[in-house]
């Protein structure tokens, strides 16, 4: 796989991406590919699932891991100086 070597346009620069891509593939080998001598999806063959998965249904089933963005936290409130732009007075 083009991920895993350094010099080339596919690498992953963070491991969370490298980690997510891996993850993909592995879903889409075990689901979503036919294999040739088993004639059907090793997930199939497993008993795991009953139908070959699209890639929609991959997608769905990914983004519904990622996690929702939450409450940002507080701001700092700006001082009194109220009349002051960038440190500078009016």
């Amino acid at each position: 796989m083009r991920r895993f070597t350094r010099l080339t346009n596919a690498f992953s620069k963070k491991v969370q991406n490298h980690e997510a891509m891996v993850a993909i593939y592995a879903v889409h080998y075990n689901f979503a590919r036919i294999h040739k001598t088993l004639r059907i999806t090793p997930s199939m063959a497993a008993g795991l699932s009953d139908h070959v998965w699209s890639l929609e249904e991959i997608v769905l089933m990914a983004d519904s891991y990622i996690p929702q963005p939450g409450k940002r936290g507080p701001y700092k409130k700006r001082g009194t100086e109220s009349n002051t732009i960038y440190g500078r007075i009016k």
